[in-house]
């Protein structure tokens, strides 16, 4: 499946109770969740049915001290270097420089000029202009 460039792609909570979180979005969303060993960490998706509809990080590590759980929103891009460039042009700050993730993309954070934060990725399935 293609990606469009500029949509929304990947939803993503980071939270510190995974289990608390696993057993809510299955009350109430009907969501399962499978977990996919990481370097970091186990990282977890939630499923509906057979679609994946996003994904889930705990928060315990010390490089998200201080940061309140919360969900996280990726937009595809069509190329995520030559867009970082472009935002940084446009008075973006970059968070993260871009960075690849197996199975998903290639990725990067920013804060937009008005200082919210969002992620950027070109998944591995590309986007479309």
């Amino acid at each position: 499946m293609t990606m469009q460039h500029g949509t929304f792609h990947w939803n993503e909570l980071m939270t510190r109770d995974v289990a608390a979180a696993k057993e809510f979005c299955g009350k109430t969303l009907g969501w399962t969740v499978s977990g996919m060993p990481m370097p970091e960490g186990t990282y977890f998706v939630f499923q509906s049915g057979e679609s994946m509809v996003g994904g889930m990080m705990d928060m315990n590590a010390p490089q998200f001290e201080g940061m309140p759980p919360h969900w996280f929103a990726y937009i595809a891009v069509d190329d995520i270097d030559a867009r970082i460039k472009q935002a940084k042009a446009e008075g973006a700050k970059v968070l993260r420089e871009p960075f690849d993730v197996d199975m998903a993309g290639r990725i990067a954070i920013i804060q937009d000029p008005t200082g919210a934060a969002i992620g950027w990725m070109t998944p591995n399935t590309p986007a479309s202009s």
